[in-house]
């Protein structure tokens, strides 16, 4: 390995983790081609192949493996090794990534991540917003953000936000043309908007009364798995949606959207941050942490 550039070891590392240059490339941030051209140019230098290419996939050969195996950990204790220089630093560096609910980016990551680039200048991050639930750890992030439910119970987990309500809603027009359901069987009548999720299955639609919950079967000709393409839905009076009270609240304020079957509307627990207990928190991390949980409180102040 003597001579050989570290950059090249770890483009290497993320090529056969993610099974793509595409992938690969685009979480270093340079073309798909410029790094086909570095992994010939390792190939060529160490004498072997590491990977086999075809138009449409990317797999390790028997060498490529045994490199990875070998590589992993060394490439983990390097981070590890420039994590614990950053706490020398006066300022943490170094880069962050997050895979987060899009819900949790909109309302808890967004609205403070200019104060937070502005506190700590020398941190670059990366914020993947989609409903997929990641194994973090072979996804390579740094950590994410979900409902609690959804978390796995080896990971070290931050709550970031209170109970969530879910609320159906429908526009005033929708319910004038086919009437307000008054209790959640009567939804089974009506043009109900499903949000597709990530699993292939739709969101189911719980109510609760009383200390019992239940699931509501509905149905409709609508299915959506984009939150903006659902509001807009519901806006022009195509159904009836389900979804956390806060995706709405804007509508909700303003009138345009009616919240329905209050009374059973179930509490979902909140969202926390989660990472893996299985390394040291990188510097990085542990500034976006307590930033996170000083915004929490005074949000909770205010």
């Amino acid at each position: 390995m003597a001579g050989l550039p570290i950059d090249d070891m770890a483009a290497f590392a993320l090529v056969a983790e993610h099974k793509s240059f595409g992938k690969a490339a685009t979480e270093i941030g340079v073309s798909r081609s410029a790094l086909s051209h570095s992994m010939r140019a390792l190939e060529d230098r160490l004498g072997v192949r590491l990977l086999n290419r075809t138009t449409r996939s990317v797999a390790t050969t028997a060498a490529g493996e045994r490199l990875l195996a070998r590589l992993r950990p060394a490439l983990d204790e390097i981070g590890a090794a420039i994590d614990e220089i950053n706490n020398f630093r006066d300022k943490p560096a170094g880069s962050l990534r997050l895979t987060v609910l899009p819900l949790a980016a909109k309302t808890i990551v967004g609205p403070m991540l200019a104060r937070f680039l502005a506190a700590y200048p020398a941190i670059r991050i990366e914020i993947s917003a989609d409903a997929t639930l990641h194994d973090i750890v072979r996804d390579r992030f740094d950590a994410g953000i979900r409902p609690g439910e959804r978390v796995e119970r080896d990971m070290v987990v931050v709550p970031v936000s209170g109970p969530i309500s879910v609320v159906a809603v429908a526009s005033p027009d929708y319910l004038r043309q086919h009437g307000t359901p008054k209790t959640p069987k009567e939804l089974q009548s009506h043009e109900c908007i499903r949000v597709r999720l990530s699993s292939g299955g739709c969101l189911p639609w719980h109510f609760a009364k009383g200390g019992e919950e239940f699931e509501v079967s509905v149905d409709g000709r609508l299915i959506v798995n984009d939150d903006e393409v659902l509001v807009r839905a519901l806006l022009d009076g195509a159904g009836i949606g389900y979804m956390p009270r806060e995706m709405f609240e804007p509508a909700l304020k303003e009138g345009k959207l009616i919240p329905l079957l209050t009374d059973w509307a179930p509490v979902a627990s909140g969202f926390y941050l989660y990472y893996s207990n299985r390394r040291q928190v990188p510097a990085p991390l542990r500034a976006f942490i307590d930033f996170l949980k000083a915004e929490v409180r005074a949000k909770a102040a205010a």
